[in-house]
């Protein structure tokens, strides 16, 4: 049977299947209102994993959970990312992992989610201008002030993982992987194997129109949706795999973590297993 925990850092436990907050809408209004609901509800059903980022609205995403749960119960764990600001006149987004920056970035979530110590923070990006070496070093200062628990990567290659563990414990990787996209693969492989957390966003995209349709035959055969057919392959697709649906809908939501019930034979997960070569 596939086990529904894991444990980040090989002692934070959490519910594998999370909930990504990203497509939370922050303005004021009825969308703000159904989006606290939201994360309310996502904990009343036992989600222990939700993650956010500055990027997502400039940190207002992370002061909706903060309104919507603080104070937060035990075993909730609310994982953000740094190192992509505002640039420039124009106020693009850019990659910036400069020291300064990052500090400024933890010290502002800090405030920004209520609390003296982010449990894991991640990395949004690496920033290419800014050698790996003063970013993953800047995290692991802040993480040896308390600031931080644990350190995290997103979107990075397997030689950047090794890179960053030769400076500092990673407890977690956000990489894209779905189903239909596994060009990543390596780097799952990298973080089965030292036991990392693998975050995969965009966990089910759609690829071409013949891989829907045998995903979406296979949902009817099973009694289930697309959706949870794509997050039921991951999660036992490798135990290391926690995979963080968005939505912004609660029978969404209430739907995805329907995913952790469903069972396939081997027969079903060959049929997927093999969709990537096609997709």
């Amino acid at each position: 049977m596939t086990s529904t925990a894991f444990c980040i850092g090989g002692d934070l436990k959490v519910r594998r299947l999370g909930f990504g907050a990203m497509h939370l809408p922050t303005e004021p209004g009825h969308g703000r209102e159904t989006s606290l609901a939201i994360a309310r509800r996502a904990v009343e059903l036992g989600i222990t994993l939700i993650d956010t980022a500055y990027l997502y609205g400039g940190g207002a995403n992370e002061e909706l959970l903060a309104e919507a749960l603080h104070p937060y119960p035990d075993g909730l764990l609310i994982t953000t990312k740094v190192g992509v600001a505002r640039s420039g006149s124009s106020g693009a987004w850019k990659l910036d992992g400069r020291p300064a920056v990052l500090r400024e970035q933890v010290e502002q979530a800090l405030r920004r989610l209520r609390v003296e110590q982010i449990d894991l923070l991640q990395l949004h990006r690496i920033d290419p201008d800014t050698p790996l070496a003063d970013q993953v070093g800047t995290l692991r200062d802040l993480q040896t002030e308390g600031k931080i628990g644990r350190i995290g990567l997103s979107e990075v290659t397997v030689d950047e993982l090794n890179q960053a563990r030769e400076i500092v414990d990673i407890a977690s990787v956000q990489n894209r992987y779905n189903l239909l996209d596994r060009e990543h693969e390596p780097v799952l492989t990298a973080c089965e194997t030292a036991r990392i957390a693998f975050l995969p966003w965009r966990p089910v995209a759609w690829g071409k129109s013949g891989a829907k349709v045998e995903i979406a035959s296979m949902a009817t055969e099973l009694d289930a949706t697309p959706t949870q057919v794509a997050l039921a392959w991951l999660l036992g697709h490798s135990p290391v795999i926690l995979p963080i649906p968005g939505t912004a809908r609660i029978d969404h939501l209430e739907e995805n973590l329907l995913a952790e019930r469903l069972e396939m034979t081997p027969v079903h997960r060959d049929r997927l297993d093999n969709l990537s070569a096609v997709a």
